[in-house]
């Protein structure tokens, strides 16, 4: 199984604000950023817990459809929207890698910026998708913390959109 992530940044590196907040992000949905397109080669989520508690209260239909959302948690799940398939999960990357390989899946969508970093750490990600949003919102949540290694990426493709998005790929080697 390898991993996937598409993640949208501040300019200054936060992927939510200290409260887990996203207000900030762009809410134009008529310009196409490739979510869809990314979301049709995924078999699956893994996300963490306070990323989970976030994306369920959004307003409208659940983001993911019915793909199958895991959720790294040790405790009981707050119910997921009408017509999401979540389930909760947990271990370490390695162990929710062999889990979910087991179950046929074989490329997963990653997503909260502790379990981004733990399946970068493991070596499950083969795939990086940065969405730039120009904006600084100060404190909030790093996308990449420390890393005990290295991590090397190739950069795949760089697009820019009208908005002022700017969108990095790389694949991770």
């Amino acid at each position: 199984m390898k991993a996937a992530v598409f993640v949208g940044v501040s300019l200054d590196g936060q992927i939510a604000r200290a409260d887990g907040g996203l207000d900030w992000l762009p809410h134009d949905t008529t310009e196409d950023h490739g979510f869809h397109a990314f979301m049709a080669t995924i078999d699956a989520l893994v996300m963490g817990r306070k990323t989970y508690d976030v994306v369920r209260e959004f307003e409208g239909a659940w983001a993911y459809g019915k793909t199958p959302v895991y959720v790294l948690s040790h405790r009981d799940l707050e119910p997921a929207p009408s017509g999401a398939i979540v389930e909760r999960i947990s271990g370490t990357p390695a162990e929710v890698a062999a889990a979910l390989d087991k179950k046929g899946i074989r490329r997963v969508y990653v997503d909260g910026g502790a379990t981004i970093q733990q399946f970068l750490v493991a070596g499950l990600v083969d795939q990086v998708i940065v969405t730039w949003v120009p904006v600084l919102i100060g404190e909030g949540i790093p996308l990449f913390g420390a890393t005990s290694r290295d991590i090397p990426l190739r950069h795949v493709a760089t697009r820019t959109f009208p908005s002022g998005l700017v969108q990095s790929e790389y694949a991770v080697d």
